[in-house]
């Protein structure tokens, strides 16, 4: 599976922990913490934060790309969308696509690269792209592909860190190598990118942004969604 978009070593890092992705006491443990302001966030730049509709998606068609082992795809199902999912890991696909199986969730999954879906002419009403971005090999290609597949009328979403010395201290120093919430070695500092280079990335690639929102921690709260970029960022984007 070769592709411009892909590195090979980030795809066999995190392939190697597919089988551990739904355990939320292991290795995807913050994953599965931050995951219901996932949705949240989704639900809201979709319908609005007043929408209180379960099946907000429904009649929609939706992108998880990068899914992992699906921890966000099979919410995007459960509230009415017609999902795909994608990821560079292939024994990532294989986790996603059993678990749905066993939970009678109707969910295509492919081990493919946004750009082969691009090429394919797919396109879709939704696209997610959760902490995806600071691991491409090649990040204009892969946000061009982004806006292909993003249909008009259609809504970008992701996910990403932010490079600030904040997030190093949380992400790398605290939380890989102290706390080890996250695997040692899933993040490269230096990747990372800031929201404003994201959005004249995003501009460059036919990108309107219309919305960032920070997520970060709070002693005695957890994990909340914010004005505070400077850990970690959401941000919504429509074709422009």
């Amino acid at each position: 599976m070769t592709a411009t978009t892909i590195d090979p070593a980030e795809a066999g890092f995190f392939g190697a922990l597919a089988g551990d992705w739904w355990d939320p006491a292991g290795s995807s443990a913050m994953l599965h913490r931050i995951n219901p302001l996932r949705l949240r966030y989704i639900r809201d730049a979709v319908a609005g934060p007043a929408a209180r509709v379960r099946h907000v998606l429904a009649g929609k068609t939706a992108l998880d790309v990068g899914c992992g082992a699906g921890l966000l795809t099979e919410p995007l199902a459960r509230i009415g969308a017609t999902v795909t999912g994608i990821d560079a890991a292939p024994e990532n696909v294989a986790a996603a696509t059993a678990h749905a199986a066993a939970g009678g969730l109707a969910i295509t999954y492919r081990a493919a690269p946004v750009e082969v879906l691009a090429r394919e002419g797919a396109m879709f009403d939704l696209v997610t792209c959760m902490e995806v971005v600071e691991h491409v090999a090649d990040r204009p290609a892969f946000l061009a592909a982004l806006r292909a597949l993003t249909a008009p009328g259609g809504t970008l979403i992701l996910s990403t860190p932010n490079r600030t010395p904040l997030s190093y201290a949380t992400l790398i120093v605290g939380a890989e190598r102290i706390a080890r919430t996250i695997p040692r070695g899933a993040h490269d500092w230096h990747r990372f990118v800031t929201p404003d280079e994201l959005t004249a990335e995003l501009a460059s690639a036919g990108f309107v942004v219309t919305d960032t929102t920070g997520l970060t921690w709070r002693p005695g709260t957890g994990f909340v969604l914010g004005r505070d970029l400077s850990v970690n960022y959401y941000l919504t984007a429509v074709p422009a």
